[in-house]
C-alpha cells in the first residue's frame, strides 16, 4: 500500500521522520499532552527512540503503534502529523 511506512527515524522533541512506500515524506510529532494512557511510555526517550516498522506501521515496545493510513493522509496534505 502507498501508506506503508518504509523508513522511520526518531528525532529530538518527540518526533519521527517517516517515508512511505510511494516516496511521501514528513514528520509525526507528539505533543506531551498526547502522551497519556498507552502512549505514556513514549515519554521516556530511550523507549521513544526504539521506534520500528512492523507491517507498514510505526511501533514501539509494549504494543504501542500508530495506524499508517491516517498518518499518511495528514502528512501528504500538511507535511506533518501532530498528535495533541
Amino acid at each position: 500500500m502507498e501508506w506503508d511506512v518504509v523508513e522511520a527515524l526518531p528525532e529530538p522533541l518527540l518526533a519521527v521522520k517517516v517515508r512511505f512506500a510511494d516516496g511521501t515524506q514528513g514528520r509525526v510529532r507528539f505533543e506531551p499532552s498526547h502522551l497519556t494512557g498507552v502512549f505514556e511510555r513514549l515519554r521516556d526517550a530511550e523507549v521513544f527512540n526504539q521506534v520500528k516498522i512492523e507491517d507498514g506501521a510505526l511501533t514501539w515496545p509494549g504494543e504501542v503503534d500508530l495506524a499508517p493510513d491516517a498518518m499518511y493522509d495528514t502528512i501528504k496534505s500538511h507535511g506533518e502529523w501532530v498528535l495533541k
